[in-house]
């Protein structure tokens, strides 16, 4: 196997864990307050790449090594060649849509919930005698 082969399949796993952390990154601030900044950037990434002719630099990335392979780019992009009309069905991808958004907007206020609350737990006081 060429390493702009093994190149390649690295930046597919690398996509894949950051498109899991779009969707589910937000929880991650239930536990670190602060981590809510860099998922909202992932997040708005992640939108504005599906929105705008934006092209995903690990999209870039992977058509690079596929470049050095002989192969083309991705036919449609990272989504469309690998989740559109195989993991996702076709049909389905409104309410995979509304489901994803759905899923941050509920990180996001559970992790506002934390937050807010997280002075209001009683502090556990040392008597001294």
């Amino acid at each position: 196997m060429s390493t702009a082969r093994v190149l390649a399949d690295l930046t597919v796993a690398i996509h894949i864990a950051a498109l899991l952390y779009i969707g589910f990154g937000g929880f991650l601030a239930w536990r670190w307050p602060k981590s809510i900044l860099v998922h909202i950037f992932f997040a708005v990434w992640g939108v504005a790449v599906n929105v705008f002719p934006i092209q995903c630099p690990l999209t870039a990335l992977e058509d690079y090594f596929r470049s050095l392979q002989g192969l083309g780019p991705l036919p449609g992009g990272f989504n469309a060649y690998y989740l559109y009309g195989t993991v996702i069905p076709r049909s389905l991808l409104p309410m995979v849509a509304v489901t994803a958004l759905a899923i941050v907007v509920f990180s996001y206020v559970g992790a506002w919930i934390r937050y807010k609350h997280r002075d209001a737990a009683p502090a556990h006081r040392v008597h001294h005698a």
